[in-house]
């Protein structure tokens, strides 16, 4: 299992590469990448739903920061190594309106 999360980061590093990705670049970032483990719908898999309507408890600050630093002891890794503030920050932004602005 941490070969293929190994595997998988590396692949989505370049989506994640500029300061900021284009929106189909952050949308295929979140539904295949954050989707292999939340389910490629979103609705959850080995990670729970991350749907707007379960994650309304949030905002973007906070998600944005569960995107970065991911949870102890649990599956979500940190992604911070990987993207800048303003990617996380668009992620949680998409997460939480379910669409891109």
């Amino acid at each position: 299992m941490p070969r293929l999360f190994a595997i998988g980061l590396l692949c989505c590093t370049p989506a994640l590469a500029g300061e900021t990705s284009p929106p189909a670049d952050l949308v295929n970032l979140v539904h295949q990448d954050c989707g292999s483990c939340h389910g490629l719908t979103l609705k959850g898999g080995l990670g729970p739903d991350i749907r707007p309507q379960s994650l309304s408890h949030y905002d973007v600050e906070t998600l944005s920061t569960v995107v970065l630093d991911g949870i102890p002891e649990t599956a979500m890794p940190p992604w911070r190594p990987l993207m800048s503030e303003a990617d996380a920050k668009r992620v949680a932004e998409y997460l939480l309106q379910g669409e891109l602005k």
